[in-house]
């Protein structure tokens, strides 16, 4: 019995006999059943962060090269599953990850107009190179250097934005909804990839989201909480 390649058989069979599935059964399917959850979930992950800056008009504290760099290791790591024929659960939340990284771009860049010629350099150079990565139509080894440098690229997506944040001791427009999704998403990553057995630099990649996305998380349970007991004694 398998829908959406999960093997339902031995849950149903232990439940049938009025038993509770045992460790072994139990595990791999919730790990893939969490699997299709964040799917679904990162179909909106960040729609707050998109609406917060649209209600606001306004990008104050957030690093744009964090987001940029989002958006080149989601392309990076969407290009490598699909070249790799994985299946969607195991790489669908890319897809919409960066659609919404490149909306949240685009959003950026017209609320941070004018923009520096540097800027449009980035953006006209992932345009040029994007399509050819995602269509797997460059060198293998070329395509397993890039993989593998991904955690790095988040990781010095992420760092920008904290060192920001630590700066101005706020952390701006930057959505607590959104940010504690991602710490969620790779909270649930790490057990599904522990579970899956999954190489090790894959599972690397997944603890630094933790890291880094608990660390953004909290600067904003720091920051903002200071900024809204000064609101309220102004009123």
């Amino acid at each position: 019995m398998e829908y959406l390649g999960i093997d339902l058989s031995c849950a149903v069979g232990s439940l049938r006999r009025a038993q509770f599935p045992d460790k072994d059964c139990l595990l791999p399917l919730i790990s893939k059943l969490l699997g299709y959850a964040i799917v679904a979930a990162s179909t909106t992950v960040k729609l707050p962060q998109i609406l917060k800056i649209l209600n606001h008009q306004s990008v104050r504290g957030l690093s744009m090269i964090s987001f940029e760099l989002e958006v080149v290791g989601y392309t990076i790591a969407l290009a490598y599953c699909l070249s790799k024929g994985l299946p969607f659960s195991a790489y669908g939340e890319l897809l919409f990850l960066l659609i919404q990284a490149l909306v949240l771009v685009a959003i950026i860049y017209y609320y941070s107009r004018p923009l520096k010629t540097i800027t449009w350099i980035r953006a006209l150079l992932y345009c040029a190179v994007a399509p050819t990565v995602l269509a797997g139509q460059i060198d293998p080894l070329l395509f397993e250097a890039l993989y593998a440098s991904q955690h790095a690229i988040f990781l010095f997506a992420r760092i920008p934005q904290i060192w920001q944040n630590f700066s101005n001791k706020s952390t701006g427009e930057l959505s607590f909804l959104t940010c504690f999704m991602n710490f969620g998403g790779s909270m649930v990553r790490v057990f599904t990839t522990i579970q899956e057995n999954a190489p090790k630099t894959v599972l690397l990649g997944y603890v630094i989201g933790v890291a880094t996305n608990f660390t953004i998380l909290s600067q904003i349970v720091v920051y903002q909480k200071p900024r809204v007991e000064k609101e309220k004694k102004t009123k």
